[in-house]
């Protein structure tokens, strides 16, 4: 059973930055993909960004440009940085895991993830 953790949401005023963190404990974490999802109110949950067990990374094209994400696997964390935040970037940002896929896969579906964490909540100010 693996256990995720997101840290590092908060509020931010517009162009700031952010750096969310998704700890994971249990499982064999080095194994498996993680990803970055968010959900924002009346919204359906987005993919953001994911991170393959061999170090791939996928970041969305309306994000490309501002977030990043990497992996340290020896502290058993995923990192999402987040620069020059939008408002429209407010959500609940959630981390998940993904321990069936191969090495190289990043899925952007949420139903192929089969581990979540509860959720960060990151808000912008305009």
């Amino acid at each position: 059973q693996v256990q995720l953790v997101e840290s590092g949401g908060g509020l931010v005023q517009a162009g700031g930055s952010l750096r969310l963190s998704c700890a994971a404990s249990g499982g064999t974490f080095t194994r498996y993909a993680v990803g970055w999802f968010r959900q924002a109110p009346g919204k359906e949950r987005q993919f953001v960004a994911g991170i393959s067990s061999n170090g791939r990374t996928n970041v969305a094209d309306s994000v490309k440009a501002r977030f990043s994400i990497s992996r340290n696997n020896a502290k058993n964390t995923v990192y999402l940085q987040m620069n020059s935040l939008k408002p429209e970037d407010t959500a609940v940002y959630y981390c998940a895991a993904d321990s069936v896929s191969p090495g190289y896969y990043i899925p952007i579906i949420s139903r192929e993830y089969d581990y979540w964490g509860q959720g960060t909540q990151v808000t912008v100010s305009s």
